[in-house]
């Protein structure tokens, strides 16, 4: 099986589709973060979001005890995570910042 998610220390990389079992996997990674951690996901290389991916990584996100950073996010994508309650502000400034 091809491995879609690199992590280092702070940084976790994914690739490929962004859909439930990858969702959740990531989850258990972010469950397992040190509280106060500070880490970044890497969403640039995903070719293919599933909306419901997006919901469980909005859960993900509200339980995490570390500080989560986005990277790659779409306007679609941020705007489901607004409607499960993520405060998107960040997202959306950097996804503005991208399209400049």
């Amino acid at each position: 099986m091809h491995e879609d998610f690199e992590t280092d220390h702070s940084l976790i990389r994914m690739s490929g589709t962004f859909d439930g079992l990858r969702a959740r996997r990531l989850e258990a990674m972010l469950a397992r973060a040190e509280p106060g951690a500070s880490l970044r996901v890497d969403l640039t290389q995903i070719r293919e979001f599933h909306d419901f991916g997006i919901a469980v990584l909005a859960q993900a996100l509200t339980r995490s005890k570390a500080q989560v950073t986005l990277l790659g996010l779409r306007r679609h994508q941020i705007r489901v995570l607004r409607y499960f309650g993520v405060d998107t502000a960040p997202l959306e400034r950097a996804a503005v910042a991208d399209e400049a």
